[in-house]
């Protein structure tokens, strides 16, 4: 812990170049998931699912067909300003999810889809593959481009995540 304190007291001050790059990244990181999530919410609109949200869908993607705890969800994803507990609630009440305790741990919750989940995970399932369709032709975006910006991000992931760990 105190080698990575250290490297991180000592860094070097970056140039304005990287800086302005920096935080273009930042912001075009959180547009683009809000986008991501207007672009769900749009085709469940299309679809007649408009008593789901967003983030409500992509919870349900997420599970797909495992059986997860919230905790484990947690982890899966990034659910913009929502607290999953509530949506995992709001889901078992619309019918999208079972529930249930586990007999080991009472405290412990295991969640799975219904059939009218798996439906709605379906739905995102084609969304993206059909966007895969054309991501490449219409986006000018290739396997290279993906391959660099998943680098990227995992090591800005790992970065992110040791200065909340080691509290850098």
């Amino acid at each position: 812990m105190s080698i990575a304190f250290d490297m991180a007291r000592k860094a070097p001050v970056q140039d304005e170049a990287f800086r302005s790059e920096y935080l273009q990244a930042l912001r075009l990181i959180e547009r683009l998931h809000r986008l991501l999530l207007d672009v769900i919410k749009d085709e469940f609109d299309r679809q007649g699912g408009a008593e789901l949200n967003s983030v409500q869908a992509l919870l349900l993607y997420n599970i797909g067909e495992s059986e997860l705890t919230a905790g484990e969800l947690k982890t899966r994803g990034y659910y913009l300003g929502s607290n999953v507990s509530y949506n995992l609630k709001k889901l078992v009440d619309m019918g999208y999810i079972h529930y249930k305790r586990s007999d080991t741990d009472r405290r412990s919750v295991r969640v799975s889809l219904t059939d009218k989940g798996l439906d709605a995970c379906d739905v995102v399932s084609k969304l993206y593959h059909r966007q895969l369709g054309s991501v490449q032709s219409v986006g000018e975006v290739n396997t290279d481009d993906i391959r660099g910006l998943n680098k990227a991000l995992v090591r800005l992931e790992r970065f992110w995540s040791d200065q909340i760990r080691y509290r850098l």
